[in-house]
């Protein structure tokens, strides 16, 4: 039997089992007739309702099943596109086959709901009977996942929520759906998932009254329908655990070489849990898959379970998904942030309440504190060294004078003042990470070389953007020049760390605990700094004792970025090992932006939305700064340029929104 078939919409199923509807032999003898009549028929690809008279022009097929094909079909009035179901009346002459399409219609002509395959119109002629289902234009899961392989978790937990939200519908309907899997979720246009083909849908009844015959498809079968002890909501969940398993791992999890050694795992529970699946992920098969239904979750419990709330999940997904790994790296975490302040407001403890509250109280004080800092910045003198020099020998050059602006007369500041009492309503901090400091911590705490850091970056910038005039476009300039700069990235700071990689394929992770690794590109030394300026290097094979879990975890995050991740931008990949080591100081995410301040004082910014980035460093003396577009295309022009030619209002922009995360790194404490 095939297990994922080929199927687009609304097909049933060569794989389905009912023992009540089980083929007899003497049935195989009219089926070389059968399809003559049926191929006669086909020649035919105009049909019309006899009861309405629309007219509807049969297209290509999408998929087949055991008494039907779904077709495209289209309005020939109107020009919509339906995924028709066409079941030929030869197929289903026998009393309880028409009882069959008959249930199914009834069924699902009543159900609306976003997540489920939409029933339009039904009719029948001489010949079929036509189901009019929604058309969904980028087939089924099954199909994705047999060009992809498997499914990132973000992903599985975008269509897992889709598909509960759909079943959850269902079962409050008293319906049974009795055939989930892979094959009977089908995607539309905008990437939307719709649970479909209620084929061997049922009403639920009560435990006594529950019909004892063995529906579904083999490897999706729970132990109770196995058992003959009836089909419930809990077998549904069961079915739901195998498509969790199947989309991360690429195979059911009870799939075996023969059907009896099959049904003796399911029958079991017996299973296996690669050490690849996370533990919020192991954690949940493992409930959906409990052998008995009274321990497995309520479809309300799902949703609230580790893997689905604590881990990122896309809003909207790329068609692009449908035949490769999307690249995940602008995932904003405010959508967390926001879940949390309106349960704390609307529907969480008094605790969450409290805590809430006395956020927006620390408002005043903290406008208070990021004046001043401001004022201090401006005032700081450029004849004051910069930089310490690292024990590494990393020093930056000092800032040049072009990129100096007197302080302002009275009105300027006025306005000044004005700009930074709307920085609190531009930048809403919601995590970060910092060398030496602890990232769990309400504060952030920095030592003064990390601060000098910043302070020189933040000067440069502002200088930049306090001298250069208005501009409708980029310069001309592009500088073919190369330096170091993050790829990839990965926000594992729920658990681990911030891990990214950088242009020369070094992998770096600032742990939750204030630490940094790096792996280098021969992937077998590793680089360990406890702090700004401190460095110990040792291999991959011969960590100290202490650090062998860390050297796990760097590995892992490397292997991740180089399977699931895409690069950012075109800029070229080069590798100077002249050049001082790059590590992570300190990393920053707001509800737009992700913020990236390194030891040698290169800044990156990454915008979520459009993918667009910003990347400040030096070399030679002069400060450049490159930005990627949306179309990942990178420019890279020398600020002296931009001081005197100046640049676009989308770019001045985003260096407005990089200042003042830059600004704020330290003062505001993030939401949790």
């Amino acid at each position: 039997m095939d297990i994922l078939r080929s199927i687009a919409h609304q097909p049933t199923s060569n794989a389905k089992m009912c023992e009540q509807s089980v083929n007899k032999p003497y049935e195989t003898k009219s089926k070389k007739s059968d399809e003559q009549i049926h191929a006669i028929q086909e020649m035919s690809r105009i049909i019309t309702d006899p009861t309405t008279g629309k007219c509807y022009c049969r297209g290509k097929v999408l998929g087949k099943g055991g008494f039907a094909k779904c077709y495209e079909f289209t309005d020939l009035a109107s020009g919509k596109v339906y995924a028709a179901k066409i079941i030929p009346h030869t197929r289903v002459s026998k009393p309880h086959q028409r009882e069959k399409i008959d249930r199914e219609i009834e069924l699902h002509r009543v159900l609306h709901h976003k997540h489920i395959v939409h029933f339009y119109h039904h009719f029948e002629d001489k010949d079929n009977i036509y189901i009019l289902l929604e058309y969904c234009s980028r087939r089924s899961l099954a199909h994705i996942l047999k060009a992809r392989k498997v499914l990132t978790e973000p992903e599985v937990r975008y269509f897992l929520r889709q598909i509960v939200s759909g079943l959850r519908y269902l079962h409050e309907q008293e319906i049974l759906h009795r055939d989930l899997k892979l094959g009977n979720f089908f995607i539309n246009e905008s990437m939307e998932l719709k649970v479909g083909d209620f084929g061997l849908a049922a009403k639920l009844e009560p435990v006594e009254n529950r019909r004892r015959t063995i529906c579904g498809t083999p490897n999706y079968l729970s132990p109770e329908v196995l058992n003959k002890q009836g089909h419930g909501c809990e077998s549904d969940v069961w079915a739901l655990g195998c498509v969790m398993y199947t989309m991360l791992l690429g195979r059911p999890p009870f799939e075996t070489t023969n059907l009896k050694e099959t049904y003796r795992c399911i029958r079991e529970a017996r299973y296996s849990l690669p050490s690849s699946l996370t533990s919020p992920a192991k954690q949940l098969i493992s409930s959906m898959l409990a052998k008995s239904p009274a321990d497995r979750p309520h479809l309300e419990d799902i949703l609230r379970h580790d893997f689905v709330t604590q881990g990122f999940t896309p809003d909207k997904l790329s068609a692009s998904c449908c035949h490769t790994a999307p690249d995940l790296n602008h995932a904003s975490p405010a959508k967390s942030f926001f879940k949390k302040a309106a349960a704390a407001l609307f529907g969480g403890s008094k605790k969450d309440k409290a805590k809430y509250l006395e956020t927006l109280n620390r408002v005043a004080k903290e406008e208070e504190e990021l004046t001043r800092l401001t004022n201090d910045l401006r005032k700081t003198s450029v004849s004051q060294p910069l930089f310490r020099q690292s024990s590494e020998g990393s020093s930056k050059p000092p800032l040049g004078p072009a990129l100096v602006r007197p302080a302002p007369s009275g009105g300027e500041a006025v306005n000044s003042a004005s700009k930074q009492q709307q920085l609190r309503d531009t930048i809403r901090l919601i995590v970060r990470g910092t060398l030496g400091s602890c990232s769990s911590s309400s504060e952030c705490l920095e030592d003064s070389t990390m601060g000098s850091v910043a302070d020189t970056v933040a000067r440069v910038l502002r200088g930049c953007l306090e001298n250069m005039p208005e501009a409708n476009d980029l310069p001309k300039e592009n500088m073919g020049c190369s330096f170091q700069w993050v790829t990839k990235w990965v926000d594992y700071s729920n658990k681990y760390g911030f891990g990214y990689q950088l242009s020369d394929h070094i992998v770096g992770v600032l742990f939750n605990n204030g630490t940094h690794m790096s792996l280098l590109a021969d992937k077998k030394t590793v680089h360990y700094y406890p702090e700004l300026g401190q460095c110990s290097v040792f291999s991959t094979g011969d960590a100290p004792e202490p650090f062998i879990g860390q050297v796990t975890i760097l590995k892992y995050f490397a292997h991740y970025m180089e399977e699931n991740l895409m690069d950012g931008g075109d800029l070229p990949n080069v590798t100077d090992t002249r050049k001082p080591r790059l590590y992570l100081l300190q990393w920053l995410k707001s509800d737009r932006a992700l913020m990236m301040l390194f030891n040698d004082g290169t800044f990156q910014v990454n915008f979520y939305h459009d993918h667009t980035k910003l990347i400040l460093c030096s070399q030679s003396e002069e400060y450049l700064l490159t930005y990627i577009n949306e179309e990942r295309v990178s420019t890279t022009l020398r600020l002296s340029t931009l001081l005197m030619t100046g640049c676009s209002a989308d770019l001045r922009s985003r260096m407005k929104y990089a200042l003042n995360m830059l600004l704020q790194r330290s003062l505001h404490r993030v939401e949790h």
